[in-house]
């Protein structure tokens, strides 16, 4: 198994600016086989490890408060795939899940909490199903899986026509701003960069395939055999996996909680990140304090 100790150093920085005392590195691994895909590792802080997945348009930075506020106690790894650079098998859940396994191996080495957002809770889903020693514990933010409101509609009837690929930007706008509550909190640049890769074809198609296979991959029937302990952490807002989706994972895994914040939509690590790390940072703590990972009360908090 390749070294997991990142080899690049630098300050890190919190939400204000201000420097971290725990340092942080960078570092490029190669996953994928003969289809090499490039996914970039950043590592913060030190304890024990809690890898973080984005979704289809998410970014490492996106989750860089909370790695930053929790480095005192543990070491954050944050996993970012070129999701829509993906081609071939790559293109679906099942290949996705493949490269986060081997990532997993490769840059950490242990097993770890994983906190999923979107996409990203899918494919921890799928990884603690498939390979439940990897997985210490699981965190679903928005995770698709059971439902979620299809995003792609526009690219796909542009991909079967003649029509020019790129989506019109009013509509990209709309739909990345629905997935906040207060639209103010959409990130500086974030449309910008969304507009630039959907407007590649091999960009376009790869999120229409990656959200085709999310939709076919329904997790229902499964999630009960999901033993590890998991956080249902959910914007009460949220309209592309709505509450009742939150209350469909938290009835169906054996061991959850769920915690919702008020006033957020999709995304709360971008949207309320102070909530969402103080409720993050109580599960990782209370996780220390179990005596048996596989024997958990099922809560609901505020």
């Amino acid at each position: 198994m390749p070294d997991p100790t990142p080899t690049h150093h630098y300050p890190a920085t919190g939400n204000d600016g201000s420097r971290s005392d725990h340092s942080s590195s960078k570092r490029a691994i190669q996953v994928g086989g003969v289809g090499n895909v490039t996914i970039q590792i950043t590592y913060i802080g030190q304890g024990p490890p809690v890898a973080y997945l984005h979704g289809l348009l998410g970014l490492n930075s996106h989750w860089i408060p909370t790695a930053n506020a929790l480095s005192e106690r543990f070491r954050s790894v944050l996993v970012e795939i070129p999701l829509l650079q993906l081609q071939g098998a790559h293109r679906s859940i099942d290949g996705v899940t493949t490269l986060t396994i081997e990532a997993i191996e490769q840059a950490i080495g242990e097993p770890a909490v994983l906190v999923g957002s979107s996409f990203g809770g899918h494919v921890a889903l799928r990884v603690a199903e498939e390979r439940p020693d990897l997985v210490t514990a699981l965190v679903l933010v928005g995770a698709s899986g059971l439902f979620e409101e299809p995003f792609e509609e526009e690219l796909e009837q542009r991909l079967t026509t003649t029509a020019p690929i790129r989506p019109s930007r009013d509509w990209l706008t709309r739909r990345i701003s629905e997935l906040f509550y207060d639209r103010s909190k959409v990130p500086e640049g974030v449309i910008d960069r969304a507009y630039e890769e959907l407007s590649n074809r091999r960009g376009a198609r790869a999120m229409v395939k990656l959200s085709r296979s999310c939709r076919r991959d329904y997790m229902g029937s499964r999630l009960s055999e999901i033993k590890a302990p998991t956080l249902v952490l959910w914007g009460k807002q949220d309209i592309v996996t709505p509450p009742r989706v939150a209350e469909a994972f938290h009835d169906l895994l054996p061991d959850s909680r769920i915690h919702w914040i008020d006033g957020c939509g999709h995304a709360p690590m971008i949207e309320s990140p102070e909530e969402f790390t103080a409720a993050l940072n109580a599960f990782l703590i209370d996780l220390e304090s179990r005596p048996d990972p596989a024997i958990g009360a099922r809560q609901e908090v505020a």
